[in-house]
């Protein structure tokens, strides 16, 4: 069992827990995720690690209500514990692997919607522990919706927010924040690294196409089952098949086709939906859920 150490409700139907895991811990990066069950009937969810704690063998996971399972894990108190917390799974930023020498000569910038800011913190923390100073703008819809404020402040150079009704920060999109650093601060990025809601790394992804600046999205909303097993997480990526769980969560968000994975993701919620889609995507469907059949 895993023990819940800390559990907090940070906004309108969004939540974070502390969990003792201390295997996890010991091994997870920042871009990877876990897989919580809460019991022997429960549902297994793919949730991105927020932060990780080495020497105190814990992770935070930060989660939104989206169905009846998240519901249920949402009401879980400190003291509690789920039956399985699973990983870390995935592969981490790429920054992680890379020469450090390369990585420390670049000048990121990291574009957060929503819950996203959660996977977003480990890596601006990253950078930070490793002497690297990097930029990151943060969207929520409202004031009452941003999380992880004073935890993003601590580690990064700039923190610029934005909420759609302008009750918070600056009123608008991210967008319009990455274009005027760029076009009318003179701010020069190397990387952008952007994770949010579906809609919000598209367009984010567009416009960075648009100014020439690299960037690498979180596909993790798309994922269900977590082990590419369901094929949920199936998309297109400069013309290949990947899937989300096992070949990222991050993919180069200029080739990733948005259109059809968010057309997709709508499909899969119905029994109708994934039959069609196993009959059209054949092999390269991945069954093994046991919704297919």
């Amino acid at each position: 069992m895993y023990r819940i150490l800390r559990a907090e409700k940070l906004a309108e139907k969004i939540f974070l827990m502390e969990v003792e895991a201390p295997r996890v811990a010991k091994a997870c990066q920042p871009g990877e995720f876990i897989i919580a069950k809460m019991d022997e009937k429960g549902e297994r969810i793919p949730l991105t690690i927020c932060d990780y704690n080495r020497e105190t063998g814990t992770v935070t996971i930060v989660f939104q209500i989206v169905g009846a399972s998240t519901q249920r894990m949402a009401e879980r108190k400190a003291g509690e514990a789920f039956q399985d917390f699973v990983g870390p799974l995935g592969q981490p930023s790429e920054f992680v692997k890379e020469a450090f020498e390369e990585v420390k000569g670049r000048r990121y910038l990291f574009v957060a919607g929503g819950v996203g800011t959660a996977p977003v913190y480990p890596q601006v923390k990253w950078m930070r522990e490793h002497g690297m100073d990097v930029d990151v703008i943060v969207g929520a819809k409202t004031k009452d919706l941003l999380i992880l404020e004073e935890e993003m402040k601590a580690v990064a150079e700039n923190l610029y927010i934005t909420t759609d009704d302008g009750s918070y920060g600056r009123k608008g999109m991210v967008t319009e924040v990455i274009r005027d650093l760029i076009e009318n601060q003179g701010q020069h990025y190397d990387v952008c690294v952007a994770i949010g809601p579906m809609i919000m790394m598209k367009f984010v992804s567009l416009l960075t196409k648009e100014l020439g600046l690299p960037t690498i999205v979180s596909m993790n909303p798309v994922m269900v089952d977590g082990t590419g097993m369901c094929g949920a997480c199936r998309l297109s990526v400069g013309g290949e098949v990947k899937f989300a769980c096992v070949d990222g969560p991050e993919f180069d968000g200029h080739l990733v086709d948005f259109d059809e994975a968010m057309k997709r993701q709508q499909i899969y919620k119905t029994e109708e939906g994934r039959a069609m889609l196993r009959l059209v995507e054949g092999e390269t469907h991945h069954g093994g859920c046991g919704q297919c059949d």
